[in-house]
């Protein structure tokens, strides 16, 4: 049996790696197809409230409230994120609750008509229309930075750790299901198109959110914070590919619609990585002969990254998954990278992020979760998501050979959801997989395994001095 160096140097590993990934990551795979089983049998979900969808003309463009909007949602996005940052919160919790404050679970109980003056129904699509647009820039910048150099230096511990805090998660979530389904999924949804959302929402780690809690930390060139990067890139692209598959089985309408899509799906990949994955290499290589400032070649790599999201949404995945593919063929290192990477990220920061969290906020109503028994069902949702990503991460680093403190570390890292989750909640959503009570329970689920990271990282970290901060 190999072994391997924990984080302090000494060999702990429980198995050997293919048996742990067969008992961590095996076993929960062929119980979650047993659960879907099952969940097929169950009646026909009664038909929780349904987004409702805009009807009629669309309504007429106002430049003035639009940008009175964006004053405001910039504005307390700011502010809010500020103060949280002083309690040692990343940015992005505070941003998440400035968007919940704008919408209908504060604002709109605390002062409707200044709510309604502001953020009217008709005008939140131009909102959203620009959000959307940032959320596509978002998924290129999160492709962007996937260096594979990262997911080649840990190897297989990573890979049992990383797909262990995804499949475990996927489980509970789908056990779940079961309980949701007949009153919170909406009507006409299939179970299993439900349950794998579930899943696959429980599963998903916030990969820009991570690498901003270890560098605020310097933990980025420990063995633990290293560990964490390459697993939650990993998870992050595991999980993206399940969801994708998910998106294709809940938008399908028939079997002929399915085989398309997986028909479509196999040629853009093959035409990706054949053709578009050289053609960005050489584009990379020309930004390098200029200097990485030619703006031909920024306006190239923008308008494949807008033309592959275009190919995917017609396609019936989302827009989403074609921008994130061109980020992630795009040679993560030189002055192209960098050039993108700089004039993006404050645009994203300062103004298009927060549009996407106050409109995720505008569509969450948490006086939905009315009832007792719905808030036994929202701390029954937060503590799956806990148990499983926490607790699945956590058991898979033991298993590899980490002491149970810097696997719980570990397992706390890989909980954080923030903006990722949101994204994946909103296109659920969108897609009418979940139901707004359910959307609800789950936005408040991100924001508060997003707010436990660091705490949890102080508790479990504390005392560690300099074996938990040494260099790799």
């Amino acid at each position: 049996m190999s072994s391997t160096s924990t984080l302090d140097g000494r060999p702990r590993r429980l198995l050997p790696t293919t048996a742990a990934y067969g008992l961590l990551v095996g076993v929960p795979a062929i119980l979650i197809a047993v659960l879907l089983r099952i969940g097929e049998r169950l009646p026909a979900a009664a038909g929780a409230a349904a987004t409702p969808r805009p009807a009629g003309a669309a309504p007429a463009f106002d430049l003035g409230l639009l940008t009175l909007q964006i004053v405001v949602i910039v504005a307390a996005s700011r502010l809010a994120g500020g103060l949280l940052a002083r309690f040692g919160q990343p940015r992005v919790v505070g941003e998440m609750a400035a968007g919940l404050m704008l919408g209908p679970s504060v604002l709109g109980r605390l002062a409707p008509s200044l709510s309604a003056t502001i953020f009217p129904g008709p005008s939140l699509g131009f909102v959203n229309a620009i959000a959307q647009v940032g959320l596509l820039l978002f998924m290129f910048l999160v492709g962007l930075e996937l260096d594979p150099a990262h997911l080649r230096r840990r190897g297989k511990a990573a890979l049992l750790t990383s797909h262990a805090s995804i499949v475990a998660p996927f489980l509970l979530g789908t056990a779940l299901a079961l309980g949701l389904y007949p009153r919170l999924a909406p009507a006409g949804v299939g179970f299993t198109p439900f349950a794998l959302f579930v899943g696959a929402a429980m599963s998903v780690t916030a990969f820009p959110v991570l690498a901003r809690i270890l560098a605020d930390r310097g933990m980025t060139t420990t063995p633990l914070g290293a560990l964490a990067i390459v697993c939650a890139a990993v998870g992050d692209i595991t999980a993206w590919c399940i969801l994708a598959a998910v998106v294709v089985i809940a938008r399908s309408s028939g079997v002929a619609s399915l085989a398309f899509t997986l028909a479509g799906t196999a040629v853009y990949l093959a035409v990706m990585f054949i053709l578009v994955r050289p053609l960005l290499a050489r584009v990379a290589e020309r930004a390098t002969r200029l200097g990485g400032s030619a703006q031909t070649q920024l306006a190239i790599v923008m308008l494949l990254a807008l033309s592959s999201a275009w190919v995917t949404e017609r396609l019936g995945i989302h827009a989403l998954f074609g921008a994130f593919l061109v980020g992630a063929l795009l040679p993560p290192s030189g002055p192209l990278a960098e050039a993108l990477s700089s004039r993006l990220r404050d645009l994203m920061i300062v103004l298009l992020l927060p549009l996407f969290f106050a409109f995720t906020g505008l569509r969450t109503t948490v006086s939905l979760i009315s009832a007792g028994w719905m808030w036994i069902v929202c701390g029954l949702v937060l503590f799956v998501a806990i148990a499983g990503k926490l607790g699945g991460s956590a058991v898979a680093a033991r298993a590899a050979g980490m002491r149970w403190r810097d696997a719980l570390s570990l397992g706390a890292l890989m909980n954080t959801r923030g903006l990722m989750e949101l994204v994946i909640l909103n296109v659920g959503l969108d897609i009418g997989v979940l139901s707004p009570t359910l959307f609800a329970m789950m936005v408040v689920m991100a924001l508060v395994t997003t707010a436990l990271t660091t705490p949890l990282l102080d508790l479990l970290q504390h005392g560690r001095g300099s074996e938990a901060t040494q260099a790799i």
